[in-house]
C-alpha cells in the first residue's frame, strides 16, 4: 500500500496559480498509476487529472484542460497539479489518488483508485 499526504492548497486571486504536491511513502510508487480529483462543498467527488506510471500519458477533465498540469517524478515519489489561470469555480478540496495500474494504468474513474490522500484546500477568490 502506499500513504499520500498533499500539500500546496491555499487562497488565490482569480487568474493566479498554485502548485499542489503530493508525496507518497514506499519504494513502487512507480507501480502505481495516480489522480487528482476534487470536491466542492455540496457537490460529489469529479475527476481533474490523471497521469500514466511512466508519465508518458495523461488525462485532464474538459474544465481544467490547458490550465492545469500533472506531472510525477518516481525518484521522489510525487506527483504534482500545476494549476493556472485559477477561477472560483475551481474552489474545492483536492484530493491525490493512487491505483495499481495494469495495461490501462489511467483512469479518471474515482472507485479504480486504492489510495487517497487527505486532501487540501483550495480556494480562488474574484
Amino acid at each position: 500500500q502506499v500513504q499520500l499526504v498533499e500539500s500546496g492548497g491555499g487562497l488565490v486571486q482569480a487568474g493566479g496559480s498554485l502548485r499542489l504536491s503530493c508525496a507518497a511513502s514506499g519504494r513502487t510508487f512507480s507501480d502505481y498509476g495516480m489522480g487528482w480529483f476534487r470536491q466542492a462543498t455540496g457537490k460529489e467527488r469529479e475527476f481533474v487529472a490523471a497521469i500514466s506510471r511512466s508519465g508518458g500519458s495523461t488525462s485532464y477533465a474538459d474544465s481544467v484542460k490547458g490550465r492545469f498540469t500533472i506531472s510525477r517524478d518516481n525518484a521522489k515519489n510525487t506527483v504534482n497539479l500545476q494549476m493556472n489561470s485559477l477561477k472560483p469555480e475551481d474552489t474545492a478540496v483536492y484530493y491525490c489518488a493512487a491505483r495499481h495500474a495494469g495495461i490501462w494504468d489511467i483512469s479518471i474513474r474515482y472507485y479504480e483508485y486504492d489510495y487517497w490522500g487527505q486532501g487540501t484546500q483550495v480556494t480562488v477568490s474574484s
